[in-house]
C-alpha cells in the first residue's frame, strides 16, 4: 500500500507547479508518511454546488493550484459545450492564503481556453463579484473563496451568468468535465491575455445599493463594525459613507484583511468568542447596533443592546435578522415573492401572508433561493440575506448592513429598538423561537451512521409533542428536489437534519412557535418555547446517537 501511495504521489508531484506544495509533497514521499499520504490521496475533492471547499495543502483531496487548474479547464470546457466560446469570464477573490494564485490560474485556463477573463482589481466582497457579473454581461463567474471556513481552508465557487450560484444538472455537467481533464501540462496557461478590471465595477456596485435604502429614510444609527479579518471593510464604510450614515466605529483588531484570523477560533460571527472584540468595542463606544460580517463579506451578523444579556449586548439570530428586514421592507410597500430556505423560521411566511405578498420555500442554499421567480427578498437563518435581488442574486452583507442600520435608524427615531420590533412580530404571529443543534466531527462516518440511525428509527415524541410526519428529504417532495436530510413536523414544532454542505458538521435546525395573545405574554412564551427548544435539542441527540 506505501508503495502505491507513493508511486500516485510523485505522480502528482511530476505536474504539481506550485513550489510550495510541491516541497510539502516530497517532505511527505521522503518520510514515507503513510497516514498523511492515505489522506491527501483517499480520491479527489468533489466539485458540487458549493463548487469546492476544503483544506490547503498538496494531493487530489486538498485545495492546490493543480486542482484549481483543473477545475477552471472542466469548468471551460463546459461553457464551450453550451455554445459560450468567447464568452467573458469575471474572477473574484478574497485574502485568504493562496486566493490570488487561484485567480490568477483561473484567469489563465480560461483565456487559454479562448474564452475572455477578467479579475477584480483586488480581494472584494463575493457579492461584488456577483453583482459583476451580470453588470458586465459575462457567461460565468468564480470567487475564490472559503467564506468562515477555518483559516487552512479555501473553496472556489462557481455563477453562471444569470449572477446565481450552479446547481443540478449543470454541476454534475462541470465536474464530469473537470474529470476528463488530462495532464495538466495539457492544459493552456499563458502568461497573460486576461484584464484586471479598474475601480469601475466596484464603484457600479456602490451606486447600486442606493436602490436598499428609502429616499429620505434616517441615516442616524450608530453602528461598531467587525469585518473578521475579511475584506469587508473600506467597501462597508464607502457603502455607510455613501449613503449617509455616521462612520462606523471600527473593531480596530479585526478591520484588515488577514489570512491567519488571528483573534479567532473560526471567522464565523456565529461561533463562540468571534464577536467578543466587537462586544468590548461597543461597551467602550455606546452605538445603537453592532454589525459583522464574515470574511467574504456575504453574510451580516447583528448584535443589539440587551441589559439582560452577559455583557450588555446580544447576538440577533438569523432568523430574527430575518423577520425584521422582511417588515422593514414590507413597511416600505415591497411587493413580490418573499423566499427562505425550509432550514429557516417559518414566520417569514407569516409576515409575507399578511402583507399579501407570495412566499416560497427552497432547498438550503442561496443558490434555490436566488432561482425563485419574482423574487423580492430572500433569507437564510446562516446569517444570508439578498435584499436587492436585482443588484446582487445572492446572498449580500454589505446591503443587509444599509437596511439593518436603516431600519435601527427609523426605530431609533420613533424610540424604539430592534427588540420591540421582535416583540411585536411575536404577538402579531406567535413567538417563532429556533435554535441549532450543531455537531462538529473529524470523523464524517459520524454524521452518517447518525442520518442512517434516524432513518431507521424516526423519533416518535420530542420533548413531549407528537412528532406527526416524518419525511425522508432524500425522496425529494412535491415541491422540493432530492437532498440528503430529515424532516419532523410536530405539534407547534417543526425539526429538519442534514450534513453541511460546506463544514464537516451535522446540523439540526429547531423551531417552536408559542402563541402569543399580548405583550405582556412575551416573558412566559419566550421561558415556553425555550424549554421546548432544550427538550427538542435532548431528545434529538438522543435519537441520532450524537
Amino acid at each position: 500500500m506505501l508503495q502505491d501511495l507513493i508511486a500516485q504521489a510523485r505522480t502528482w508531484l511530476a505536474e504539481d507547479p506550485d513550489p510550495e506544495t510541491r516541497e510539502e509533497l516530497a517532505g511527505l514521499i521522503e518520510s514515507e508518511d503513510l497516514d498523511e499520504l492515505a489522506a491527501r490521496f483517499a480520491g479527489t475533492l468533489q466539485f458540487g454546488t458549493a463548487g469546492l471547499r476544503g483544506e490547503l495543502g498538496a494531493g487530489p483531496m486538498r485545495m492546490n493550484r493543480s486542482v484549481v487548474i483543473r477545475a477552471a479547464a472542466g469548468l471551460a470546457a463546459y461553457l464551450k459545450a453550451q455554445g459560450q466560446t468567447g464568452g467573458l469570464v469575471v474572477i473574484g477573490y478574497d485574502a485568504r492564503y493562496k486566493s490570488a494564485d487561484f485567480a490568477r490560474d483561473t484567469a489563465a485556463v480560461m483565456t487559454g481556453a479562448g474564452l475572455r477573463a477578467a479579475v477584480l482589481p483586488r480581494p472584494l466582497p463575493t457579492p461584488v463579484l456577483a453583482y459583476a457579473i451580470r453588470h458586465l454581461g459575462a457567461v460565468a463567474g468564480v470567487e475564490v473563496t472559503a467564506s468562515h471556513n477555518p483559516p487552512r481552508d479555501n473553496g472556489y465557487k462557481v455563477y453562471l451568468g444569470d449572477g446565481s450560484q450552479i446547481v443540478p444538472p449543470a454541476d454534475g455537467e462541470i465536474a464530469d468535465a473537470i474529470a476528463a481533464v488530462g495532464p495538466l501540462d495539457a492544459v493552456p496557461r499563458p502568461e497573460d491575455g486576461w484584464e484586471v478590471l479598474g475601480d469601475e465595477v466596484l464603484a457600479a456596485y456602490l451606486a447600486r445599493t442606493d436602490a436598499v435604502l428609502a429616499a429620505g429614510s434616517p441615516r442616524t444609527a450608530r453602528v461598531v463594525y467587525t469585518a473578521m479579518h475579511g475584506v469587508g471593510t473600506s467597501v462597508l464604510t464607502a457603502a455607510f459613507d455613501r449613503a449617509g450614515f455616521p462612520a462606523p466605529v471600527l473593531v480596530a483588531e479585526q478591520a484588515e484583511p488577514d489570512p491567519a484570523f488571528p483573534t479567532v477560533a473560526f471567522p464565523n460571527p456565529e461561533e463562540p468568542g468571534a464577536m467578543d472584540l466587537a462586544f468590548a468595542t461597543a461597551r467602550r463606544t455606546d452605538p445603537d447596533i453592532v454589525i459583522a460580517n464574515d470574511p467574504d463579506a456575504d453574510r451580516c451578523a447583528v448584535a443589539v443592546p440587551d441589559p439582560g444579556a452577559d455583557g450588555g449586548w446580544r447576538m440577533l439570530r438569523g432568523d430574527e435578522v430575518g423577520a425584521l428586514l422582511a417588515a422593514r421592507l414590507v413597511d416600505r410597500g415591497a411587493t413580490g415573492v418573499f423566499a427562505e430556505s425550509i432550514v429557516s423560521s417559518s414566520l417569514l411566511g407569516r409576515i409575507a401572508e399578511q402583507a399579501g405578498n407570495g412566499y416560497a420555500e427552497t432547498l438550503t442554499g442561496f443558490k434555490w433561493i436566488a432561482r425563485v421567480d419574482g423574487l423580492r427578498y430572500g433569507y437564510e437563518e446562516a446569517l444570508g440575506y439578498c435584499v436587492d435581488p436585482e443588484g446582487v442574486r445572492d446572498k449580500d452583507g454589505i446591503t443587509a448592513a444599509l437596511l439593518v442600520a436603516e431600519l435601527a435608524s427609523v426605530l431609533k427615531e420613533q424610540g424604539r429598538t430592534l427588540l420591540d420590533l421582535l416583540d411585536d412580530l411575536a404577538v402579531a404571529h406567535g413567538l417563532h423561537a429556533t435554535d441549532q443543534l450543531s455537531v462538529r466531527v473529524k470523523d464524517l462516518s459520524v454524521i452518517s451512521d447518525a442520518m442512517a440511525r434516524l432513518r431507521e428509527q424516526p423519533p416518535t415524541t420530542l420533548a413531549g409533542l407528537a412528532v406527526t410526519s416524518a419525511e425522508d428529504l432524500a425522496r425529494g417532495t412535491a415541491e422540493l428536489p432530492p437532498t440528503d436530510g430529515l424532516r419532523y413536523r410536530l405539534r407547534g414544532a417543526r425539526v429538519i437534519v442534514r450534513p453541511s454542505g460546506t463544514e464537516p458538521k451535522l446540523k439540526c435546525y429547531l423551531e417552536v412557535v408559542v402563541p402569543v395573545g399580548s405583550a405582556d405574554e412575551l416573558p412566559a412564551a419566550r421561558a415556553k418555547g425555550a424549554e421546548l427548544l432544550a427538550g427538542i435539542k435532548r431528545d434529538l441527540a438522543t435519537a441520532a446517537g450524537i
